[in-house]
């Protein structure tokens, strides 16, 4: 049995408790440390730090983070084409020696069409997924080959590469995807340390880590691959307040919000689920799991609200249906990241005992 990780999120972006105004708290050094350190004091092993045109670049942030806390990995995205594979390679084992292990890989194909044409990025979703898999297996065999290494790709050759420094972590950092697509399952499958769902039933997550423990056995990796869960957290010391905070950050959103998140990431198989699921279900999709954010926000809306028993009854739910990895995020992040610690944490602790790191 895995031991239990918990991750968080910085909004390089910006932070809000009401969407209709989505950037109330800036984007900046001050705010971006003051998430990761509350995360950190909160015992989160990981911080996800996102990518997209309206996020500060997530590898310079992660690298000015890391040198303001101790323990945290940073979880960056490594999107395919963007970053010639060597240089990715020589960057992630770089981060990883100066940081002496914190650093972790996010796979990422891209969630909005629109965005990829906006920054030049002309492949197909298809194709990107082709050149992420390419990108993935040169990493390794750079990180992992011998003093040169060559390649005859699809999309990149190599020839009597060396690569200077190898990584800290042995044989290289972990990877993390939360892709929704079949090419995403598959690469996960292949690749993966964690495959991180977003908001979901119980029943379809069981299925879809049937079907990845089926993809990965296809390569002698149907016990490597772990499984995790990305959700939003708003956790209150009463059910009441917690509700009263959900709706404030819904609220104030304009219509012509939620259009633009229907129809700029509509292309994205994840996020047409999240979408799915609100239709289908209504806001509330089981016991204290609320789609109502999917309104306001792209990507993993899926979001826990509740006391810290009910929110701890959630988790648990996944926990027990063999997830042992959660990125969360709530609002705001520095102050909700004390909560979850404060609250949640120990619950959970006492209901998983010898499964969680000490905070």
């Amino acid at each position: 049995m895995r031991d239990l990780e918990f991750g968080w999120f910085i909004p390089t972006r910006g932070d809000t408790d009401d969407y209709g105004e989505p950037l109330k708290i800036a984007a900046g050094p001050e705010m971006f440390e003051r998430v990761v350190v509350a995360a950190e004091n909160a015992g989160f092993e990981y911080i996800l730090i996102p990518v997209g045109h309206q996020c500060w670049d997530a590898w310079m942030t992660g690298a000015l983070m890391a040198g303001k806390t101790k323990s945290i990995r940073m979880l960056i995205a490594a999107r395919p084409s963007y970053i010639n594979p060597v240089l990715l390679a020589k960057m992630i084992a770089t981060f990883d020696q100066l940081s002496k292990g914190r650093i972790c890989v996010n796979l990422i194909a891209g969630q909005s069409e629109q965005e990829n044409i906006a920054e030049g990025v002309m492949w197909t979703k298809e194709q990107r997924y082709e050149i992420m898999e390419e990108e993935v297996s040169i990493l390794k065999a750079l990180w992992t080959g011998g003093e040169k290494t060559d390649w005859n790709g699809k999309y990149y050759t190599l020839k009597d590469c060396a690569l200077v420094p190898r990584p800290y972590q042995k044989p290289y950092p972990k990877f993390y995807l939360g892709g929704g697509s079949a090419q995403a399952a598959e690469i996960s499958a292949k690749h993966s340390d964690v495959h991180l769902f977003w908001g979901d039933t119980t029943d379809r997550i069981q299925e879809n880590m049937k079907m990845l423990r089926g993809l990965a056995a296809r390569y002698g990796r149907e016990n490597d691959l772990g499984f995790g869960m990305r959700l939003q957290i708003i956790c209150r010391e009463n059910e009441k307040e917690a509700w009263e905070a959900a709706d404030g950050l819904i609220r104030n959103v304009t219509p012509e919000r939620e259009n633009y998140i229907r129809t700029y990431y509509a292309q994205s198989e994840a996020n047409q689920r999240v979408q799915q699921l609100a239709r289908e279900k209504g806001d509330l999709i089981a016991p204290n799991l609320w789609a109502g954010l999917t309104k306001a926000r792209p990507g993993a809306g899926i979001c826990i609200v509740g006391n810290p028993e009910q929110c701890a009854d959630v988790l648990q739910r996944y926990i027990d249906i063999g997830c042992h990895s959660f990125c969360l995020s709530g609002y705001l992040h520095d102050a909700e990241a004390a909560r979850f610690h404060k609250w949640v944490r120990p619950i959970l602790e006492d209901r998983n005992q010898g499964r969680m790191k000490a905070a």
